[in-house]
This record gives structure tokens, sequence and C-alpha cells, in this order.
């Protein structure tokens, strides 16, 4: 519970005031850049008005217009928050200050996820109390998502969302030693859409020197589109709006009920859409139509080719998965034990135009059903080999992790999902644990202790319990087990590039 005590900062646009928390400090809602409505819905981030007097930094403040989803039997709400908290000026941030008197703390941003299209930083997962109890000074950032951060409409720049993770960056860079942190001992953090984003900035020419290290939870710079291809979304979107396909059309439909329709309607997987590139292959695998592209200033290259010419060398590296990622999407639904061979088949194959050969080399035939093997496949085709890629082309430091602690929900099928590694690395099992918890009734805290350390750890001065990652040695960091492996290469490697 908040006390009354407060505390005084003093930032380029004003002063604020934060309050307690037991023995930290935490500030609500600093503008980090402003409002995007109006003229400034559509433009790149710009920084925040100033005011007058003192900003009471309390309440949080409101986030990036989005529809949540309800999934049957779970409790999503603590991963994603509970939707849409309407407002203008929710380019913002939160900070948590842990105790007493001090200056050059290691700071730690986090990026939160939700597939680029829904998420909050207020989300009771990621709450920050735990890294700043730690001696972390802790901070985590709302973005532009959808429509208004992550579609290329002509006219209109590119990666709106990327740029106001940028501009939320250098606020950190100009102003976060007012809170005791250390500028040049920045780690970003993210997990899945927000792990993209990260790997995105990364391999971005626009990000170099805003931070130290990153961490990368279930994401990867495998996820982008080119230009051209994603503006076949522009236009699908337009059309089901009835309005232009170019800013004028999209300034002309406010945030509310009407696009977010059309937004749920065109990521339907009826919808058709084709948003594969000119290899055959659609790199998001329809989990989400709203992601960044490459071909601009933000991303001049495709990530992995970024970074084989040596972008983010300075940046030390903790990447890693899950070991049952698509349990999340295709085990609460029931989809994985109703999809027949044709089924599989077809799915797959709107994503990856090898489909057949990557379900018979899952097993598909050969004693496993073919939603087993479509679920182990695309577990590996979205999540886990891109990380290994991603891993392979970084130039400088780089460690790898899995989290393979399985989860008890759904008759024990839940497994190491998507998602399942958070309340261990924030230490927040609380929030995720109940019958329609992620975690079950009775998840490990003795893990979570491990882990959260783990990540502390590294953002403190960038050292792990294991060797780096290597294409030969191929070093991996099993979590649960707190052992070092080799890892062999997985059969999905023949599939993707």
């Amino acid at each position: 519970m908040e006390s009354s005590q407060s505390e005084l900062v003093a930032v380029r646009a004003g002063r604020l005031r934060g309050h307690r928390v037991g023995d930290l400090t935490v500030y609500r809602g600093i503008p980090y850049a402003a409002a995007p409505v109006g003229r400034r819905r559509f433009a790149a981030p710009a920084p925040a008005e100033s005011w007058d007097g003192i900003r009471e930094a309390v309440e949080p403040v409101p986030n990036a217009p989005q529809r949540t989803r309800v999934v049957p039997g779970l409790d999503a709400a603590p991963l994603i928050g509970r939707g849409w908290a309407k407002g203008d000026d929710y380019l913002a941030l939160d900070i948590w200050q842990p105790a007493g008197e001090r200056t050059g703390l290691p700071v730690m941003v986090f990026i939160h996820g939700g597939g680029f299209v829904v998420g909050s930083k207020t989300a009771a997962v990621q709450d920050g109390a735990t890294f700043a109890r730690d001696g972390i000074l802790y901070v985590a950032i709302n973005y532009r998502m959808g429509v208004d951060g992550f579609l290329p409409i002509p006219g209109v720049p590119t990666n709106l969302g990327l740029r106001d993770m940028i501009a939320g960056l250098q606020w950190v860079r100009d102003e976060i030693a007012a809170f005791g942190g250390d500028p040049r001992n920045v780690t970003v953090f993210g997990e899945s859409a927000g792990a993209m984003a990260i790997a995105d900035l990364i391999a971005s020419p626009l990000a170099k020197g805003l931070f130290a290290r990153a961490i990368v939870q279930s994401g990867h710079g495998g996820m982008t589109r080119d230009v051209g291809v994603a503006q076949r979304l522009v236009r699908k979107l337009a059309k089901l709006l009835d309005i232009t396909p170019d800013r004028a059309g999209y300034d002309s439909v406010l945030p509310g009920d009407a696009l977010l329709d059309a937004v749920e309607q065109v990521s339907l997987p009826t919808t058709r859409l084709d948003l594969r590139g000119a290899d055959g292959r659609e790199p998001v695998f329809g989990i989400s139509r709203f992601v960044p592209v490459h071909g601009d200033d933000v991303l001049p290259l495709e990530p992995l080719e970024a970074l084989k010419q040596g972008a983010g060398a300075e940046v030390q590296l903790l990447i890693g998965s899950n070991a049952e990622e698509m349990n999340l999407y295709l085990i609460p639904s029931g989809a994985r034990d109703k999809l027949g061979k044709l089924l599989a088949w077809f799915v797959l194959r709107k994503s990856q135009p090898r489909a057949w050969a990557v379900l018979k080399a899952y097993g598909m035939g050969r004693g496993k059903s073919a939603g087993q093997a479509l679920t182990d496949a695309m577990s590996d085709l979205v999540f886990r080999w891109p990380a290994r890629r991603f891993a392979e082309e970084h130039r400088g430091r780089t460690h790898m992790y899995e989290f393979e602690w399985r989860s008890p929900r759904w008759r024990g099928q839940l497994g190491a999902s998507h998602g399942m590694e958070l309340p261990f690395v924030f230490d927040s099992l609380a929030t995720c644990t109940g019958e329609e918890g992620l975690c079950g009734t009775a998840p490990p805290q003795d893990l979570a202790t491990r882990i959260h350390a783990i990540w502390v750890q590294f953002a403190r001065d960038g050292s792990l319990p294991w060797a780096p990652f290597d294409r030969e040695t191929r070093t991996l960091y099993r979590l649960a087990a707190g052992e070092a492996v080799a890892e062999p290469k997985m059969p999905a490697a023949a599939f993707l590039p």
C-alpha cells in the first residue's frame, strides 16, 4: 500500500512527485513524448510538453488503443493488462526506485509484449517492485501499437512503435541520472512482441548507444516484413473501413470501436490476406498482422543481415525461449487435438512452403499426431530456432537460455508454454497462481528466486553462470534444471533462413 510520503525529482519538462510503496519510490505515468493525437497521431514522437508546478506521478496513465481477447480457463489479465485505458497521454513510462540515497544504479527498461496490438506497462506480472527491491532502477514504457504503431501507411513515418521505444530510451539516457540511475549501464528487456522489438532495436542504427545489454525473452529479429508486403495490409484494412489507403484515409478514422472491429476482422485466420514474402514464407505465421517493417531508416536491413554486418556487436545479449512455446496457442483452444493431417498441412502451408516436409520432420505419421507435430514444429519455427539464428549472427557476447518448467494446467499439457517464464523472471508468481492462473496452484518459488537473481546479476555487470553461445559449441542454459548443455540443431533449421 502506498504511503503519504513523497519524493520530488526534476526533469527537463518539469518537477515530478513520486510516492512511496513500502521502502521503494514509484513514479507513474511520466511522459517521455508528446501525446500522439491530432497532428501528432501519425508523426514521429516529439518531446514531451513541459508543465508548471509539480506533476503528481501517482496514477497509472492511459495505454494504447487495443482490445483484449478472453481465453477460456485462463486469467490473462496479469500477462497483458485489462485492456484499453482511454486517454491521450499514453507515451509514458513508470519508474520503480530502490530505497535510500543512491547513485549509479543499474537500469532495466522493460518493453511489454502482446503481438504489437495489446498489452500495457502496468500488467501485474511485470510489476517492477522486485527489481527495485534488489537494487535495480526499473523502468517500463507504453508505446503505439496496431494501426497507429505498426502499419506502414503511405505518407506516415514507418515503425512508429519502434520510434516510440527509441524516444523512451533517449529519455532514459538523458533523465535517468536524476533518479539515481547510471545511463551507461542500461539493460533493455522484453517478452514476445516486446522481445521482437528489442531484437530489432539491436539491429537499428537509430538505437545505437542507448543500451549496454539486452534480454530477449521468446523473441528474435525474424518477424519483420518488407514495406511493400506490409502495405497489402494497409490496403486490406482500408477496404474494410471504406477509406483511402493513405494518411488522409486513416486520419479520418479515430481510435475506437470501428477501427478495433476492423483490426479484429483483418486478424482472423479466415480473412483472405497474403502476407508472404518473395521466398513464399510468412515470417509471423499468422500470429499477428501488425509487426515492424524493414527497408526504412529504423531498420534499413533485415535484422539478421544487419547483425552479419556488425550491428549491435557492442551489446551484451541474453536470449532464449520456452521449451513448448506454441502450447499457449493450441492447448487451451483444443486445436491441437482437433487437427488432422490435411488441416495441419493447410494451417502451416499459409506460412511455410514446405509444410508437408516440416510435419514429417516433426514426426507426423511416425507415432505422433498431426496436431502434436504441428505444435512442436511451430514452437521451433516461430520462436525457438529463429532465436538461435539471432544468437548465431550476433557479433557481440551472447548467452542462450531455455525455460523448461512445465505448468500443470490443462491436465499437465500446457507445459513450458509462451509467457510462462514471466512470473519467474519478475519473481511475481502470486499474479499467475490459482485455478485459472498460468502457473497453476503451486509453482516453485525457489525457481523464481533463482531465475530472478540471474536477470538481476546480468543487469548489474553482464555476468552469467554459464559459457557464451556460439555456432560450434551451442551452449544453452536450462533454467529449471540449472545446467548448461550443448544443444544440437533442431529440424526447423532445414526450413528457415
